[in-house]
């Protein structure tokens, strides 16, 4: 199961109170006591797993190491060890406390998120022409706490959609390295796969249906991984007995989440070719070429159309280097 969306608990260290104390070497009295240290940071790291919000599935309060107590002998005490949360590349993280929001778009990219309390002052700190022996000190300052939501948009150069049962995830594996789960029936993929074609990172959106953007089905849960990804590439089963409405039925639930998500450029593979006759098939790419041109059928038991798919991706990766 991939959690995408989660809200947790995040807290930085408590600085360390400063220490009273006083030297005990001979003929040289007076305080010693050092200061606290200060508490550790919560820092944010992007990284290639898509799976790492799944460890806040059960685990909903975090928080970083507190800063040492001041010693004896001016000797501070140790700062608290900072902590690190690594999320999948293209989460946004949402600060419900304050508002603020923050993106992570590139793989190690860092961002702290709550910054640690500052240890107090020891006795020594305290020391004056008229107070020789001070007993006052300071204690750490609290560290930030907020509540903070995790929301992963995937960052994919190609987000393949379609109705369920469309051949979205046979046409992944078959064009890079995934083993995403292929059945013949509804919502065999439960949550995005990713794979890489040379250079370009494809991502199967889950089956989406009729009323996706009010709730239905998997809902709009998979909707925004659409929103970043910069092609779309649309499959429409040959084998379906309206597939003009099949489109239509996903270009509306797209405009319905996000209107901009209808000027990506789209490219329409009416898919499972073989699965019908050669009348049929072409019957049925007049009636989708009147709403999208680019309709090419594709099998993934026919070699050929898929070089006509893969012409298409290094056109795509020929663009990114222009």
């Amino acid at each position: 199961m991939l959690i995408d969306d989660v809200v947790i608990k995040v807290s930085s260290g408590r600085g360390g109170r400063g220490a009273v104390a006083f030297n005990k070497n001979m003929k040289s009295l007076g305080p010693a006591g050092g200061s606290g240290g200060n508490g550790g940071n919560v820092v944010v790291e992007a990284a290639s797993d898509l799976s790492l919000l799944n460890q806040f599935r059960f685990k909903k309060d975090v928080s970083a190491e507190s800063g040492e107590p001041g010693k004896p002998q001016f000797n501070d005490g140790h700062t608290g060890a900072d902590l690190i949360l690594k999320v999948p590349v293209g989460t946004i993280i949402h600060n419900m406390t304050t508002g603020a929001d923050y993106e992570l778009v590139k793989i190690g990219e860092c961002i702290t998120i709550a910054k640690g309390g500052k240890g107090g002052k020891g006795n020594f700190h305290f020391k004056s022409s008229v107070n020789t022996s001070p007993t006052q000190y300071q204690d750490g300052t609290p560290g930030e706490e907020f509540l903070f939501r995790l929301e992963l948009k995937l960052i994919a150069d190609v987000g393949i959609i379609g109705l369920p049962s469309a051949g979205k995830s046979s046409l992944l594996n078959e064009l890079t390295n995934a083993q995403s789960k292929v059945g013949n029936y509804p919502f065999t993929t439960l949550e995005p796969n990713l794979g890489v074609y040379y250079e370009l990172i494809l991502a199967d959106i889950p089956g989406l249906i009729e009323g996706s953007s009010q709730g239905k089905g998997l809902g709009d849960r998979f909707l925004r991984h659409i929103e970043r990804t910069e092609i779309l590439f649309h499959l429409v089963p040959a084998d379906s007995p309206d597939p003009v409405h099949d489109y239509t039925v996903i270009r509306s639930e797209l405009g319905a989440h996000n209107p901009a998500l209808l000027t990506k450029k789209e490219f329409l593979f009416l898919s499972k070719s073989d699965m019908v006759t050669e009348a049929d098939l072409n019957e049925k790419i007049s009636l989708l070429k009147k709403l999208n041109p680019t309709v090419v059928p594709i099998s993934v038991y026919n070699w050929e159309s898929l070089d006509g798919v893969k012409r298409i991706l290094n056109e795509v990766i020929k663009g990114k280097k222009i």
